[in-house]
């Protein structure tokens, strides 16, 4: 009764007017998205929640339980359109909503697998997706289902019917762009970030209405360049010149193709952005803000209120833009609002989330040639001089370097996760290195612009893959469990003492949280590169992984992709459960 009044009698009678039940007409408000951490019956947002914690408060699955999860059913994404499948479930009110590579978004029943509807994005000739065709997950609000394509467009449909609401441009996938990221939605706007940095675009973080597609505020996060509110110029992001030599700010980078989290708790939206442009840093001198950063923004207007940049005048394609995910840090006594990233550039950092001060900073992989360390009081790497790739110059005459970690980094998209129950992270790290050297490059709309080469390396003969617990109080690891092949899925924590996450060789494996002893696992057939979720339906608890080999690997991956080049590709939702006793 109380979803009634809030969604008003004129929306339930056009819902029974259309045969549907009110629940399933109205979807979910704002507060239901805010509240997706704590909910058990449902998955609302990307990372099971706006914070990114990626917990459950689930208990049923448990180390001793999880020997009896067993599959449910399969559900084929169909047609020879396989290639990465990168998606995180939203589960809402029995129905199971899924995006799929090459732009297309699913809804299926969750107790039989049955398609209820099927959005097919028409994509044009000539996209230009840097790291395959991937897309990572939808966003749900009310009555619709949201979703950014390939061809840089942001496409919202009926979540009933699979209908096209609206379709808004977001920027031109001639000149490189494209979006991969699962939006986000704070107070009624869709925010969403752009992909495209391989390219020599622009990052931008922006807000549109939920209910029109109408654009309130963007943000460019290379400095130099203006900003938007409301249809008018707003402010310039930093300042021109400020840490970009000449023009090149305009063609900076700084792509935001992750997504963001957002934290309640102090009205913030925390983006990470990604390379500079090009790769070759000896070509633009300076910090180059804020490329490999996280900025912190007003969700109302789109202004920066800090920034903290892990990797400042890239050279090696680190990227900075790894999930922040908020949490509470209880140390000496205190509680202090922190956020933790796992960067691409091995370090694993924990900031106050409030002013973006550095709390500290520890590798959480074993080869790190690029940095000494991170000074703890300016919050800067102490560099390795020597470790920097050279002038193309210098390429030239054959020389390059072996820098650590690759640049596919010591973890790439995807999304570690946070218990409280445990006070650890958990982290998929891989262990790699890489030949790198620069090439001259000059800006071309739509072309690669990187004035780079590389070949990617495996750092042991035993693993690539190390899913690790991470203290965050004090960087320690507290146990890791090794893989042959590269970890390129994200990971589940639960309440139930239980860590989930995927494998290249099709395995969903769970794992104690405490002690990372592996507690169970399934074959899915395909590499598992996905996000699995859980959720409480009917007395029983189920988990969700989608499965498909794919991704930047066996694209960049150089003797790592030869390596894992027999691995079948696929394209299918697994959905498993605890039977009732």
């Amino acid at each position: 009764m109380k979803r009634l009044f809030r969604t008003g009698l004129l929306a339930s009678a056009m819902a029974v007017g259309l045969g549907l039940s009110v629940a399933n007409a109205a979807g979910p408000t704002n507060d239901d998205l805010l509240n997706d951490a704590k909910s058990t019956g449902d998955v609302l947002t990307y990372g099971m929640g706006h914070q990114g914690q990626r917990f459950s408060p689930l208990t049923a699955l448990n180390p001793d339980t999880v020997k009896k999860l067993v599959p449910v059913w399969s559900f084929s994404f169909g047609g020879e359109k396989q290639r990465g499948q990168e998606s995180q479930p939203i589960v809402h009110e029995g129905m199971i909503y899924v995006t799929g590579s090459y732009s297309r978004l699913y809804a299926v029943d969750a107790k039989t697998g049955e398609k209820k509807w099927q959005y097919d994005h028409r994509l044009p000739e000539g996209i230009m997706p840097c790291c395959d065709v991937v897309n990572r997950g939808a966003a749900l609000y009310k009555d619709k289902i949201y979703f950014s394509t390939l061809d840089a467009r942001l496409v919202a449909l009926n979540k009933d019917t699979g209908k096209v609401v609206w379709s808004k441009k977001t920027a031109d996938y001639q000149a490189g762009y494209s979006a991969t990221a699962a939006p986000l939605i704070v107070d009624g706007k869709i925010i969403t970030g752009n992909s495209g940095g391989e390219f020599g675009v622009i990052g931008m973080v922006e807000a549109r209405d939920a209910e029109t597609g109408e654009l309130i505020w963007q943000r460019p996060t290379i400095e130099g360049n203006m900003g938007t509110l409301n249809g008018k110029e707003s402010t310039m992001t930093g300042k021109l010149n400020a840490s970009w030599p000449g023009d090149l700010y305009k063609t900076g980078g700084g792509a935001t193709w992750l997504g963001g989290t957002y934290d309640p708790e102090t009205k913030t939206l925390f983006f990470g952005t990604g390379n500079p442009a090009p790769w070759n840093s000896h070509l633009r001198p300076g910090d180059n803000l804020y490329s490999s950063s996280t900025l912190a923004i007003n969700p109302e207007n789109g202004e920066i209120k800090w920034h903290y940049q892990t990797t400042p005048h890239d050279g090696w394609d680190f990227d900075g833009v790894n999930e922040l995910v908020a949490f509470d840090l209880k140390k000496d006594g205190q509680t202090i609002k922190a956020g933790a990233k796992a960067d691409r550039n091995g370090f694993f950092y924990v900031l106050d989330r409030t002013n973006g001060k550095l709390i500290n900073a520890s590798p959480f992989v074993s080869k790190i040639t690029w940095a000494k360390e991170i000074d703890l009081k300016t919050g800067r790497p102490v560099y390795n001089d020597d470790n920097r790739p050279g002038s193309p110059e210098a390429a030239e005459k054959g020389k390059s370097v072996f820098a650590a970690p690759a640049f596919l980094g010591a973890k790439n998209w995807m999304p570690m996760a946070y218990s409280p129950a445990t006070e650890l992270f958990y982290v998929p790290a891989n262990e790699w290195g890489m030949d790198i050297w620069n090439e001259p490059i000059t800006y071309k709309k739509g072309a690669a612009y990187l004035g780079a080469g590389f070949t990617i390396k495996p750092l042991y003969d035993d693993y690539i893959g190390a899913l690790r617990a991470v203290d965050p109080k004090t960087g320690k690891i507290v146990w890791e469990y090794k893989n042959k092949a590269p970890l390129w899925g994200g990971v589940l924590t639960t309440a139930g003492n239980l860590v989930f996450t995927g494998t290249p060789e099709g395995y969903l494996k769970a794992f104690d949280a405490k002690s990372g002893q592996e507690v169970w696992k399934f074959n899915t057939g395909s590499g598992v590169v996905g996000s699995p979720v859980t959720w409480e339906q009917d007395g029983e608890q189920y988990v969700a992984v989608v499965s498909g080999w794919g991704g930047a690997v066996p694209l960049w991956g150089g003797d790592v992709a030869k390596m894992v080049k027999d691995i079948n590709q696929g394209g299918s939702l697994w959905v498993f459960k605890l039977p009732k006793a």
